[in-house]
Parts: C-alpha cells; sequence; structure tokens
C-alpha cells in the first residue's frame, strides 16, 4: 500500500531523510521479497537518500513532489555515471531501489530513462568446460550424471526437467526422446536424446528402479523415494560442477545447449520448438557476441612487428 495512504506514516516529515530511511527500513522489511532483493533495495535507498542530503539543493521536495523527484532522479543517474563510474547494470540497479523508495512514498516510479545494457550472448560452457562438467558427472551417482547429461544435451528447464515422469522418458536402442508436456506457456515439445543422453538415463532407470517406491511415477526421485524439486536438482548440478572446479547453476547448461544448436548453423525456428521458446527473438540472442567472442576479434588484431 503506498505511504501516502497509509495512516501509520501520516505525520512523517518527507523531508527529514533520516526518518524516512528507517520508515523505509521499516517497510521493507516486511514486503515479500527475497533477502538479497531487501539487502540491494535498502543499500541503494540508502545511498540516494545520503546523496540527497550532501547536495547543494538538498533533500529539497524530491521526496514530496513528482516534477521534484523527476529532477533529483535524473541529477542522481548522472551522479552515479559521471562521478562515480558505475557500470549501466549498476545503474539500472540503483535506479530500481530508488524508484522503490518513491513507490513507498506513494509518488510512483520516477520517469527516468534507464541505462541501455550492452547486448551479449547467454553465458554458455565452452567445449573445454563442457569435457570436465561429464568428467565430473562420471564420478558422481547415477542420478546426477543423468541430471547433467540431460540438461546439457536437452536444454529442458528445471521445472520441466522436474516435472518429467517415467512415461515422459522413451529410449531404444538406436533412439529416444523425452516428452515436455507443459513447459512454458504450457506448451508440449518433443526433445530427442543423443547417445550419450540415452546411456546416462539408461543407467539411471536401472539405479531408480531399487529406491523408487511402488507407484512413484517422477522420473527423478530422491534416497527417500520422494520426487526431486527443481531446487534439488540444481544443487545436484552445482554438485557436480564444483567437482569440476566451475561455479553454474542449471540454468548454464540449458544456455550452452541452445548456444551449441544456434553456432552449429541450424534453422532458428528449428531451435526455437527444441528450446520451446515462444519468440524467435528470444532464441536470437543465442546468435549475440560473448564475451568471449569480443576478447578473440580483439586479440586477433594483433600484429608481430
Amino acid at each position: 500500500m503506498a505511504h501516502r495512504q497509509d495512516d501509520k506514516f501520516a505525520s512523517i516529515n518527507r523531508r527529514d531523510t533520516a526518518g524516512v530511511l528507517a520508515d523505509y527500513a521499516a517497510w521493507l522489511a516486511e514486503q515479500p521479497l527475497s533477502a538479497r532483493t531487501r539487502e540491494v533495495y535498502l543499500a541503494a535507498v540508502t545511498a540516494f537518500v545520503a546523496w540527497l542530503d550532501q547536495r547543494e539543493a538538498g533533500p529539497g521536495e524530491a521526496l514530496d513532489a513528482p516534477r521534484a523527484r523527476d529532477l533529483a532522479a535524473r541529477d542522481y543517474k548522472r551522479h552515479m555515471k559521471v562521478d562515480r563510474g558505475l557500470s549501466p547494470a549498476s545503474v539500472n540497479q540503483a535506479l530500481a531501489g530508488m524508484n522503490h523508495l518513491f513507490r513507498f512514498l506513494g509518488l510512483g516510479a520516477a520517469i527516468v530513462r534507464r541505462e541501455e545494457l550492452p547486448r551479449s550472448a547467454p553465458r554458455a560452457l565452452d567445449v573445454e568446460q563442457q569435457r570436465l562438467l561429464l568428467q565430473a558427472a562420471e564420478e558422481s551417482t547415477a542420478r546426477d550424471r543423468a541430471i547433467v547429461a540431460l540438461l546439457l544435451f536437452t536444454g529442458l528447464r528445471l521445472s520441466e526437467a522436474a516435472a518429467l515422469h517415467v512415461a515422459d522418458v522413451r529410449i531404444s536402442a538406436r533412439k529416444g526422446l523425452v516428452v515436455v508436456r507443459s513447459g512454458k506457456g504450457e506448451a508440449y515439445r518433443e526433445v530427442e536424446l543423443n547417445a550419450l543422453v540415452r546411456a546416462m538415463l539408461d543407467e539411471w532407470v536401472d539405479a531408480r528402479k531399487k529406491i523408487a517406491r511402488e507407484g512413484e511415477t517422477s522420473f527423478f526421485v530422491s534416497r527417500t523415494w520422494k520426487a526431486l524439486s527443481s531446487r534439488s536438482i540444481d544443487l545436484a548440478v552445482r554438485r557436480v560442477a564444483a567437482r569440476a572446479r566451475l561455479e553454474l547453476s542449471a540454468r548454464v547448461l540449458r544456455h550452452t545447449f541452445v548456444t551449441g544448436l544456434v553456432r552449429a548453423g541450424n534453422d532458428l525456428v528449428l531451435v526455437a520448438e527444441l528450446a520451446g521458446h515462444r519468440r524467435l527473438e528470444t532464441t536470437r540472442r543465442y546468435s549475440l557476441p560473448s564475451k568471449a567472442d569480443r576478447q578473440k576479434a580483439v586479440s586477433d588484431l594483433e600484429i608481430d612487428f
């Protein structure tokens, strides 16, 4: 609920920045946000309020009137870019926190343009990193091997992997596929399985029979017979990655799958279908240059003299 609509805050003098900050912090603690988001917002708001106090004009009506709010927000953006030298992403993060304060005060978001972020492809593993991950998977449990192989070579989302049932994984000697019955937007799709994934999934199917209780249909289960959650699957990926001295989440494996398909020259419509993308624009992101691509392009310009 907006601040000016709440009797609890009706007597607050908004130009008393210390009081505003204290009341915002108390309100923020009650919001349905993650601990990390609350931490980021509070740091951003604290920095903004300190800047208001230190500027020549002082807080003025920046916490009280829409026009003054907008002018202060634009000046603060310039301060972050020019005086503090923050990156575009850091500037936008600070503006998000600042706007959260304005919404708390009942003013609504400031009219200030966000920074345009450099466009690059999502993070994906290179071939050597994929080898290291698969080698580490060989030293893991049959279940964790199956999880890593499945996500790396099918690009399933975490929620899709967690929702798999035994009947959704179809494997024969020469072919196989996984059925996603309710992907993003409730879309149905099928993804073929290569020989490596089939072998690792087959191994897990045999191991699963020894721990899954009768009637359990979830494909991935724990040692306590329960279906694995999305979080548990992500933790399995992180465990294997840690063994390979890599730091990554399951999402990076999905990015690696799509990136590999795009860079191999496959048609974007085909890639979008396999990845479960509803818009081709989402798939085109994977054709953008990565940091490594940009570094290589510049390095290749070197000459001996």
